[in-house]
């Protein structure tokens, strides 16, 4: 297929964290947030005046001193986030938001911290609490903290606007970026699709770590861009799938799935499309916070959620992803050392194969992924038993079929037998 257009600009764009775009903004006098968890709704840190960042450590080499301020059994994501801020490489930032839900990562921010690895005059850290369960309680809650933790902050130290108005204003845009991003991955469910799961990973990625009036310009010439982009003729793919699991915010490890022929064709981890990317509706009667964190409470498929309707949901929701998107199977990945999506790919890994009936590959991974020679050999085996599965079940309803029409023929020929009898023999028949 032929290149799209800004594919290189955005691929340059995301080997850093502090890029273009970025220093662009900045330079036009917003407010640069950095955020670590797509727990604190995104409208809130893209309000009039700022723009949010998601923190990433791209290019990372060596992890020894975040190892060493954060000990080597903490998940690299972490460590790789620390080892950037000691760089310096998060000095462009005005504030972070995150959410107290996992522990590995507040670490990591409490370093950035308490070691003053962000020096502008106003910086500040804020930690809101989120909840761990989906209900009426936890949504009163959520909303407060996202109130008094982020929105009244921002207020506070840079004078921004918190007002209904501007958060519907952040909707509206927010939902402009997640129109098109849902139009570009539609492509997605076409038998041979216009857009392969790592060119989609390249823009998804990107509006989650540039501010989204100066990237809107380039997802809009995309979409239309991908309208009239022609398929290679022959399929360069052997199976599709979903990718599950924990923080891919580099979109080499999917560019290693498909180089041995396994199209990704939906994402559901963190800084993917789904749930992330949905359209946050509003009414005019209910206050405009609450609404928007019942959308995210509603959407939440983090593993931190444990009561027993969200444990459910989260297999029903990657089902139907695969049928929407008639993938395959489903590979479960995670960062080492993740504690919860370490549970739960151990568990759903027997669920989706055993109750929902897919082929289910589990891997963890480093941070760092490169050009693993082990995780391309695991995923290449999986391809090819969903291959071997595919001719089986070809193979299944062939026979079945085959079935079918000989009990067709059979009763065909019976009753052609029975027309064809005498009279006088079907009397008899049918008195005894």
């Amino acid at each position: 297929m032929k290149d799209l257009k800004h594919l290189y600009t955005l691929e340059k764009l995301l080997e850093d964290v502090n890029n273009d775009l970025v220093r662009q903004a900045s330079a036009d006098g917003q407010i640069a947030i950095g955020g670590v968890c797509s727990l604190i709704p995104e409208p809130l840190l893209n309000l009039p005046g700022c723009f949010s960042v998601r923190l990433r450590a791209p290019r990372t080499g060596s992890l020894e001193m975040g190892t060493y301020y954060m000990t080597s059994l903490l998940c690299e994501f972490s460590r790789a986030l620390l080892e950037r801020g000691l760089e310096g490489g998060f000095e462009f930032l005005d504030c972070i938001i995150a959410p107290d839900a996992c522990a590995q990562m507040n670490r990591a921010v409490e370093n950035i911290e308490r070691q003053n690895l962000c020096t502008k005059e106003k910086f500040f850290v804020s930690y809101a609490d989120v909840p761990m369960k989906s209900d009426a309680s936890a949504l009163r809650h959520y909303a407060k903290q996202m109130r008094i933790r982020v929105l009244e902050p921002l207020k506070e130290h840079y004078g921004i606007d918190i007002s209904d108005e501007a958060l519907r204003e952040s909707v509206r845009q927010q939902n402009e970026i997640s129109r098109l991003i849902t139009e570009m991955g539609d492509y997605r469910k076409e038998d041979n699709p216009r857009i392969t799961g790592y060119e989609f990973a390249v823009f998804c990625l990107a509006t989650y770590c540039c501010p989204h009036n100066l990237l809107l310009p380039m997802l809009q010439e995309t979409v239309e861009e991908l309208k009239d982009r022609k398929c290679d003729e022959k399929k360069n793919f052997r199976a599709k799938v979903v990718l599950v699991g924990s923080e891919i915010d580099d979109p080499k490890l999917i560019e290693l799935i498909e180089d041995v022929g396994v199209l990704v064709v939906a994402d559901r981890f963190c800084f993917g499309s789904f749930p992330g990317r949905g359209q946050i509706l509003l009414n005019d009667t209910e206050d405009v916070l609450t609404q928007i964190c019942a959308q995210y409470l509603d959407w939440g498929q983090c593993p931190r959620y444990m009561n027993r309707e969200k444990i459910d949901a989260r297999h029903t929701y990657v089902d139907n992803l695969a049928k929407e998107f008639h993938a395959d199977g489903i590979i479960y990945q995670h960062m080492k050392f993740c504690d919860y999506w370490g549970y739960e790919s151990a568990s759903a890994h027997h669920i989706m194969r055993d109750e929902y009936g897919y082929p289910v590959l589990s891997v963890d991974h480093p941070y760092v992924v490169g050009n693993s020679g082990q995780l391309r050999t695991r995923v290449q085996a999986f391809a090819e038993s969903m291959e071997i599965k595919k001719i089986q079940k070809i193979k299944a309803d062939q026979i079945k079929t085959d079935q079918i029409k000989a009990g067709q023929i059979k009763a065909s020929q019976t009753i052609v037998r029975r027309i064809n009898e005498p009279e006088s023999v079907r009397k008899e028949d049918k008195h005894e």
